[in-house]
């Protein structure tokens, strides 16, 4: 079986960000009650973290567990291990309402990375993306000009975007021009 790939080929640009293709990411979701003991303890075997607050994102070097709705996770893990993950993932949720599904190929994440990421996501984002309101840490489930996407803040200068597959040369297009030297607007 062949290896899959990115939509986007490791593409990356460089304007007043930088943006690059994160590759193939082993992603997971996650959805049931985010308070009992069944799905902590997942997100711990899992990620090695505890629970997200809301609208928040716990990070264990490259695994991620991202808060994306009252009942749902999305888990980053390396992509080899995510088959196992679902299978243990469900064994140890076996007889409490859940739901765990690999989504690894219908996503792309790009990674942000720069001062001005903010403003580039503010030219199409609602909301106050400062470093004030949107703090390192922070998760939003938004619209980026018409596409729905999610990001998250992982220090004060890099950012990760995800979006379904589909729309990977559309995002990166628009990034590309929001992000265009000569394009700032000092937000």
């Amino acid at each position: 079986m062949p290896e899959p790939v990115s939509p986007l080929i490791g593409r990356s640009a460089d304007g007043y960000i930088q943006i690059e293709d994160t590759g193939v990411r082993g992603q997971i979701t996650l959805r049931g009650d985010l308070g009992s003991e069944g799905i902590a303890e997942v997100v711990r075997e899992l990620v090695g973290v505890e629970i997200p607050g809301i609208w928040q994102i716990a990070q264990n070097g490259d695994r991620k567990a991202v808060w994306m709705a009252p009942d749902e996770l999305l888990l980053l893990l390396p992509r080899k291990e995510v088959p196992g993950a679902v299978a243990l993932a469900g064994e140890m949720l076996a007889g409490q309402h859940h739901l765990v599904l690999d989504v690894s190929n219908a996503r792309v994440v790009l990674r942000l990375s720069g001062a001005g990421v903010a403003e580039v996501l503010a030219k199409g984002a609602p909301g106050d993306l400062s470093e004030g309101a949107f703090p390192p840490g922070s998760a939003r489930r938004t619209r980026l000009g018409a596409l729905a996407v999610g990001f998250w803040r992982l220090d004060e200068q890099v950012w990760e975007i995800i979006a379904f597959r589909s729309y990977a040369h559309h995002l990166m297009t628009w990034l590309e021009d929001a992000a265009r030297k000569g394009a700032e607007v000092h937000y």
